[in-house]
């Protein structure tokens, strides 16, 4: 898919890769951007600089993305592209238990970072495959595919994120509608910034122009997979050709990082 031309939605687009994907998506000449955050004052901004529509919204509750949805497509024209970019990280509040996040915290990230994913497709599989098509961009994590060390919260649900996608993607590939997941490690946001130690670092932040670049030509290319980190494919396949060698790895990992 190239941009040019298309109305695209982005979720989580008041700052770093939301906000990022959006200026980018505008000079690719799209159509139309709707971008969408819980942070209303912030994602109205980034729609003034760039001549969109802005909606607050909570992408865990269903019937906000309802309305963004539906309020686009009657104002402006059908969805080409739903960027499901929002998510959120909770370290571990004990590093040495695994489980001490406390249910809200579980929930939270459950909703956010997977059932909006959902409820996306929920609300726009039927529109898609009426008119012969649509595209799904979801923002994971490499955290989806490796892990993440000191936050079991953030690792499972964007496991599951990887899931749902892949569901997606084999369900309603012959229906016309594309997926892909995107997927890096660091990226200079401020969920970044503020994350425990682990190995979405040690290969080097990007910055969320470097990111977006890799988005527009994963893309192009209609990739189920987008890694901006390119190394994180060798990660995966040292995984899945040895799964006891990478936990070993992955522990010697976790002691550096949280070595006294």
């Amino acid at each position: 898919m190239k941009i040019e031309g298309k109305i695209v939605v982005i979720t989580g687009a008041a700052q770093g890769i939301g906000q990022a994907l959006a200026e980018r998506f505008r000079r690719e000449g799209a159509r139309h951007i709707a971008v969408a955050d819980r942070n209303a004052a912030g994602v109205a901004e980034v729609a003034r600089a760039m001549g969109g529509q802005a909606y607050g919204c909570d992408v865990a509750v269903e019937a906000d993305l309802r309305h963004v949805i539906e309020d686009t497509e009657s104002r402006i024209g059908p969805i080409d592209l739903f960027c499901s970019n929002a998510g959120i990280a909770d370290p571990d509040p004990d590093p040495a238990n695994l489980a001490s996040a406390p249910d809200a915290v579980w929930g939270r990230a459950w909703a956010v970072n997977v059932m909006a994913h959902v409820y996306a497709a929920r609300l726009l599989v039927p529109r898609f495959v009426a008119r012969g098509g649509g595209y799904f961009l979801n923002t994971v994590s490499a955290a989806g595919l490796l892990s993440q060390i000191g936050s079991s919260v953030y690792a499972t649900t964007k496991h599951a994120a990887v899931g749902f996608a892949e569901s997606l993607a084999i369900t309603h590939g012959d229906q016309g509608i594309k997926v892909s997941i995107l997927c890096p490690q660091g990226v200079d946001t401020p969920m970044v910034r503020n994350a425990p130690p682990g190995p979405q670092t040690i290969d080097g932040v990007i910055s969320t122009e470097e990111l977006a670049e890799a988005v527009v030509r994963g893309l192009e290319a209609e990739r189920f997979l987008i890694l901006p980190h390119a190394q994180v494919a060798s990660y995966m396949t040292r995984k899945t050709a040895d799964y006891d060698r990478w936990l070993n790895g992955m522990r010697r990992l976790r002691r550096s990082a949280y070595a006294p």
